[in-house]
């Protein structure tokens, strides 16, 4: 008889805790949206400091100051920046980008470049977390060992060398010396990279600065769950260590990964702008860096914008698996 409220009572927590999962996503959501609005703001302002504007940045020669004067009214330069701000606001929900300082649509920009940024980013993101989970594992599966050891210098000197200074040596070794690979990324009649090929040096350069990050997380998630009492319970039951970690701690951990590889996402999408500068990879990068120079704020905003809500939802994708993995309780 005493199992029926108990039955009832888990059932009726099943949807409380369903509940409390969507109010937690909702609120990170509205969290990181008013983040968003803030960078964004920033941006605006950032821009607004540096020295030159749009209209002279996108002159031509011979341009008079009459003419400049034109063009700044024409991209409306000559009216304060919380009202230039507020209108690019207001198109943002409905995926309205504004206009760039020459004249085209800053979202038929962004939908040409940003899939390829996508591809690249993807691609290093799934090697990413491939190579971390198996570097990291197989450091567990030793702990202590010379094999440990070596992966955990290796993995912190990989983080430590930026994403160009990868894509420099990579350059040396794979495109100037051997040949084996091309320097520069060609694009084929859709804007696409030509032959796939032309992926392997970009997304390395992208990987090997990451898998160092993520394959020290992994340890560490997996050295503090070695600490728990079911995992040292299974190493006195004789398990081998293989089985321990990747049956009793590696599931233990996964909140605490999934957290770091998540982090990671930002970065990876920050190092892309600067590898597909150096590869004339055809994606947001080469769209931000003509922006910078052009002082066009609605294209660079638009780029920070789409950059900003994929973060943001990868970022609220892990809080839910850390929130589920955990099960936290209202």
């Amino acid at each position: 008889m005493a199992a029926a409220p108990a039955t009832a009572q888990v059932a009726a927590a099943t949807p409380r805790r369903s509940l409390t999962l969507a109010g937690r996503a909702a609120a990170a959501l509205a969290r990181r949206a008013l983040m968003l609005v803030i960078l964004l703001a920033l941006v605006f302002t950032a821009v607004e400091l540096l020295p030159g504007d749009a209209a002279k940045a996108t002159s031509e020669r011979g341009d008079t100051a009459a003419d400049l004067a034109a063009r700044r009214h024409l991209l409306g330069l000559d009216r304060p920046l919380w009202e230039r701000f507020a209108d690019w606001m207001t198109g943002l929900p409905t995926g309205d980008l504004g206009t760039s300082a020459r004249g085209q649509n800053v979202t038929d920009l962004l939908a040409d470049a940003f899939p390829n940024t996508l591809i690249l980013g993807l691609s290093a993101f799934v090697l990413t977390v491939t190579a971390a989970l198996t570097l990291g594992c197989w450091a567990a599966c030793r702990p202590g060992r010379t094999t440990d050891r070596i992966i955990g210098h290796t993995a912190t000197a990989a983080f430590a060398i930026p994403e160009f200074v990868v894509a420099i040596g990579l350059l040396l070794v794979l495109s100037l010396w051997t040949g084996w690979l091309p320097a520069v990324t060609l694009t084929g009649a859709d804007g696409s990279p030509a032959t796939w090929t032309m992926l392997i040096m970009p997304v390395l350069a992208l990987v090997i600065p990451q898998t160092g990050w993520n394959t020290r997380i992994v340890r560490g998630a997996l050295a503090d769950q070695a600490r728990t009492p079911h995992v040292e319970a299974a190493f006195l039951d004789g398990l081998s260590t293989r089985r321990i970690v990747l049956r009793h701690a590696l599931p233990g951990a996964v909140p605490a990964i999934a957290t770091g590889i998540a982090t990671s996402t930002g970065m990876l999408l920050g190092g892309a702008v600067v590898v597909e500068t150096l590869f004339n990879y055809p994606g947001i990068g080469s769209v931000l860096a003509a922006g910078v120079a052009s002082r066009d704020t609605p294209l660079i905003a638009g780029v920070v914008a789409c950059a900003g809500a994929a973060i943001s939802l990868v970022l609220l994708a892990a809080d839910l698996i850390r929130a589920r993995m955990l099960g936290d309780r209202p």
